[in-house]
This record gives structure tokens, C-alpha cells and sequence, in this order.
């Protein structure tokens, strides 16, 4: 029996790769949750799907949906939604986890193209989500998590988009947790710093501000997306974690909780 057993979870960017929302996909299927995984890469998002629901029993939704600055993003996004609900008929956590940047390019530089891709795939996505999936965990008294970043919180250098975009959802989250407390719908922030693909590929590409990053964490290294990010997650979204919603989580080599 796994504590989320007949509920229902929607992750994005949540295609199989090392990365930290396939984690997060695994930690939820083995607690028993139904997954709706959202993604750009159709294949990823088929082959999370077929592992998933063969290696853990659950039932999962792939569905392709990126958002972008385009006039059809927020229907796709009410479509996943809407999809979500009649397959499982019911929503118990949102986990914004999907975003794009152009990472290593100075303020100076960025182009508007380089701004909307971190705003509209970090920000304005998880605005449309949570708007959208408001009433059905309103329902279910459940949680709403949002990623947030290092790089907003402590102004990388050639992240500019990236940051704001993180920023931004750490202030939306503040305001829906606010707002949604009444509801008992929890809201809470992660800014996780784990091993990824696209970590590997930074380090191949900027070896020097790499290995500064991990100087950086107490522990020496970074985190599992699986066991640590993940199960943060777990812990974050499970119907007995009713408080200190609002609160931004940082993750110090995946092992501890620090508002």
C-alpha cells in the first residue's frame, strides 16, 4: 500500500531522462500515484510510460504540451487538465517542474525569443496549471509544488530569464497560498540542486562555474532526483503534510530541508 494509492498526480517535464522530474515520477509510482506526465519529447514522455506502468502497476497519461509564446499554449495546457480529469477523475498534486532557458547568454544579449522561452515555459506554465487545476484540488484538499531555483535566489550569472522566471513563480506561490489556505490546498516552493543530464552537460561546458557549484554544497556533492528530490516531493504532496505551506525549500545536495 503506498500513501498515494488511488490518487492522481500531474508532473511536467516529466519524460524519461536523468532528470529531476523523471525522479519525481518514479518516487510518486512507487507510492501507488496515477501519473498525467506532461512534456516537449513524445518519445521520452511514451518510454516514462511504459516503464512506469510496468515496473510499479500505476496508470499513466503521457501527453505532449509545451508552453510557449504562441495563442494555442493555454489550450493545451486546459487540455491536459480536462484529459486528466476524465481518465482519473480527480487531480491530488500539481508539480510544476518544466523549463526551458538559454542558459550562458549575458543580459546584455538576450533577445526576447531568449526571455520567453524561461517565461513562458517556467512562469506562465505554472500559472495556467494552477489556475486551471484549482477547483479539482480544491476537491481533493491537495498540494500544489513549484520549482524555483539558486539562480533567482542568488543572481547567477547568464541565467537573466531563468532567474526571473523563478523568481516569479516563488511570488505566485506565495500569493496561491495565500489565497488557497482556505481551501487547505497546500503550496510550496523546491529549489533543488540535483544530478541531471543537463547538469552533466554544464559541467562539459563550463567546467570552472561546475566545480564552483559544488564547492558550494556542504555535502560535496549534488542530489539524487529519485531518492532525495523526489522523496522530498512525496513528503511535500502526502495528505498528512498540512503545514508550513508557502515556504521555500532549498535542497543542499539533495539531503536537507531549509526554508
Amino acid at each position: 500500500m503506498g500513501i498515494f494509492d488511488g490518487k492522481t498526480a500531474i508532473i511536467t517535464g516529466g519524460g524519461k531522462a536523468k532528470s529531476i522530474g523523471y525522479g519525481i515520477a518514479v518516487a510518486y509510482a512507487k507510492e501507488g500515484a496515477n501519473l498525467t506526465l506532461t512534456g516537449r519529447n513524445e518519445q521520452k514522455l511514451l518510454d516514462a510510460k511504459e516503464e512506469l506502468e510496468r515496473l510499479y502497476g500505476i496508470k499513466v497519461l503521457a501527453l505532449q504540451a509545451e508552453v510557449t509564446p504562441d495563442d494555442e499554449s493555454e489550450e493545451r495546457v486546459k487540455a491536459v487538465v480536462k484529459e486528466t480529469i476524465e481518465t482519473f477523475g480527480r487531480i491530488d498534486v500539481l508539480i510544476n517542474n518544466a523549463q526551458a532557458s538559454a542558459s550562458g547568454i549575458p543580459l546584455s544579449m538576450q533577445t526576447r525569443d531568449h526571455f520567453d522561452l524561461g517565461i513562458y515555459s517556467g512562469l506562465y506554465a505554472t500559472f495556467y496549471y494552477m489556475r486551471e487545476c484549482y477547483p479539482y484540488l480544491k476537491e481533493t484538499q491537495g498540494s500544489v509544488i513549484n520549482f524555483a531555483s539558486g539562480a533567482g535566489l542568488f543572481g547567477n550569472a547568464g541565467q537573466c530569464s531563468y532567474a526571473a522566471a523563478k523568481e516569479g513563480i516563488r511570488g505566485l506561490s506565495r500569493v496561491a497560498a495565500t489565497e488557497w489556505g482556505k481551501d487547505n490546498i497546500n503550496v510550496n516552493v523546491v529549489c533543488p540542486l540535483a544530478m541531471t543530464s543537463q547538469l552533466e552537460n554544464f559541467k562539459a561546458s563550463y567546467p570552472e562555474a561546475y566545480e564552483k557549484n559544488l564547492k558550494a554544497v556542504p555535502m560535496g556533492r549534488f542530489g539524487d532526483p529519485e531518492k532525495e528530490i523526489g522523496r522530498v516531493c512525496v513528503h511535500l504532496g502526502s495528505p498528512d503534510f498540512k503545514y508550513m505551506s508557502g515556504e521555500t525549500i532549498t535542497l543542499e545536495g539533495g539531503m536537507g530541508l531549509r526554508p
